[in-house]
């Protein structure tokens, strides 16, 4: 059984029925969804879903795209202790395309790890072009994974020593990503997890289609070559580390 940790189930990306998606997933025996949140707006509607499906959990948060925007109108004391919601995410920074909107981004990214704090939540941490920042900011305070990992061994090195989990996407799979294989090489089996980032990032053999659940059995292929175990032993780690990182993720 396997676990997709961040796919964005609120996307226009699923024009069909969500159920379908769901039964793409289980028979590639990935049973559990968790649904993050970039946009705000995405809030209510993530939240609605996974009501709507035991198998399917949220973790609630404003992309650094979104700088300027007050966390805390959204991620209310009610959402933050809903059932269902079991981390804030995705939050960070991404100096990629927005480094203009460094200090606001600085701003709501400190804003929502006070709030998962607050709750007791860990964090799904987004960063690009970020790396001193994400490190000056994350400190032993706070817990959580590191969504989509493709950052240096340097910042892996410092995010290991501070707890944090590390999540493979179907980057890991592209034929050019041999560094990001390698970073994996090192970090500890017992600190990660994958994903898909659906609708984007789908692994090789999908690569340039449209990303979905069922596809992140393609990036526990990968890992567990990477770590020199079967298929079988890596879904248990991967499934145990899961439910450490989010207590509240029940997973039947």
């Amino acid at each position: 059984m396997f676990i997709d940790t961040h796919c964005h189930l609120t996307d226009n990306y699923i024009t069909g029925d969500l159920q379908d998606v769901i039964n793409r997933a289980k028979d590639n025996g990935v049973n559990t969804l968790i649904c993050p949140t970039a946009d705000p707006q995405d809030i209510q509607n993530a939240i609605h879903i996974s009501e709507l499906f035991d198998n399917i959990f949220v973790t609630v948060g404003i992309h650094p795209e979104h700088a300027g925007t007050d966390a805390a109108q959204y991620l209310t004391d009610d959402i933050l202790s809903h059932s269902k919601v079991i981390g804030v995410g995705e939050i960070g920074l991404d100096y990629h395309e927005n480094a203009e909107s460094r200090d606001l981004q600085i701003k709501l990214f400190q804003q929502q790890l006070e709030l998962a704090k607050k709750h007791n939540l860990p964090v799904a941490i987004h960063t690009r072009d970020a790396e001193a920042d994400t490190a000056a900011i994350l400190t032993d305070a706070y817990r959580g994974v590191m969504h989509c990992f493709t950052s240096s061994w340097n910042l892996a090195k410092t995010m290991l020593d501070r707890g944090f989990y590390f999540s493979a996407s179907g980057i890991l799979t592209f034929k050019n990503a041999e560094e990001i294989r390698e970073t994996f090489k090192k970090i500890p089996s017992d600190r990660l997890v994958i994903e898909t980032d659906a609708p984007y990032c789908a692994p090789v053999p999908y690569r340039g289609k449209t990303c979905e659940p069922a596809m992140v059995i393609e990036t526990a292929k990968v890992l567990a070559q990477i770590k020199n175990l079967q298929l079988d032993e890596m879904a248990v780690i991967l499934s145990e580390n899961t439910k450490r990182l989010y207590p509240k993720c029940r997973v039947k």
